[in-house]
Order: C-alpha cells, then sequence, then structure tokens
C-alpha cells in the first residue's frame, strides 16, 4: 500500500477515473437503435442502381455515415443507393440515380447536381439494400434548397 492518505478529493478523483474508464458505465455506442425506414423514402427507387463516381455534372454533395446497430461499428464497403429531383433530372429518371460505397470509417460522399424542390420539399433518397442488413430507406429534408450538402446516417440491423 502507498503512503498516501485517503481523503475524500481522492476517493472522488479515483471514482471518477473508474466511471470514465468505461468500467462501471456501458459503451456510449452499446444499444444503438437500428434507423428506421422513413416514410417516402423509398419513391422511385431502382433496385440495382450502378456505382457511380459521380450523378451528372456535381456541384452538390450527399455524405453520410453507416454504423451498426447495437455496439454503433462503422461499417466500411457497404453500398448506398442515393437519388433525387435535381436541376438535371427527376427522380425518376435512371440518369438520377447512382450507388457508392462506405469508407473504412463508415462513410460515402457522392457528388451530385444541387437538389431542388419536388412536393414542396428539397429532399434526397437513399437506401441501403444489401443482403448482409436490413434494408433502409431514408428521406432527409434540406433546411433550405440553397444549402450544398445533405446529410444521411444509417444504423443498420444485421438480417
Amino acid at each position: 500500500m502507498s503512503g498516501a492518505p485517503i481523503t475524500r478529493r481522492s476517493l472522488i478523483a479515483a471514482g471518477g477515473a473508474i466511471l470514465t474508464s468505461g468500467l462501471l458505465l456501458p459503451a456510449k455506442a452499446s444499444g444503438l437503435a437500428p434507423t428506421p425506414s422513413m416514410r417516402g423514402g423509398s419513391n422511385n427507387y431502382r433496385p440495382g442502381a450502378p456505382f457511380v463516381d459521380r450523378i451528372g455534372g456535381g456541384g452538390f454533395w450527399m455524405t453520410g455515415t453507416v454504423r451498426r446497430a447495437g455496439d454503433g461499428a462503422p461499417l466500411s464497403g457497404q453500398r448506398i443507393q442515393i437519388w433525387a429531383h435535381t436541376t438535371e433530372g427527376y427522380e425518376r429518371d435512371p440518369q438520377s440515380h447512382g450507388a457508392t460505397l462506405t469508407d473504412a470509417n463508415g462513410e460515402f460522399r457522392l457528388e451530385m447536381p444541387q437538389i431542388v424542390p419536388a412536393f414542396g420539399q428539397p429532399h434526397g433518397h437513399l437506401a441501403y439494400d444489401s443482403a448482409e442488413f436490413e434494408t433502409v430507406f431514408l428521406r432527409p429534408v434540406m433546411a433550405s434548397s440553397n444549402d450544398k450538402t445533405l446529410s444521411a446516417h444509417f444504423v443498420l440491423q444485421p438480417a
């Protein structure tokens, strides 16, 4: 045993160190719930949309992350399909669709034409549609039709 006296301050400091180390508290990502599909998210979905480096002429960025439900681990190599009503086409047009893969950090990024309002709202569509996890469709709405980026985040439940 060390010769240092046990004081109220040393007990509080030791307790804080134990709590912040995670020995008594579960990890923050533990129990992370899966993302539910959004209403209208699958509108104009095209199964098997091709992988692309960019949709159309670009100028707008769709970004996001993909993590596993439960532990929140980033998922690399996951296929995300993206489509929207843009300055170059409608949601239903094949040239308005494209797919990309997540990187080692579970992040994706795809450039596309500027999203414009459809049915009064500027929004994008995204889908995770591979067999390893349950399918999820997202339909995030932009704060302003002047925004140059839109992010969407997936938490996937194993199938």
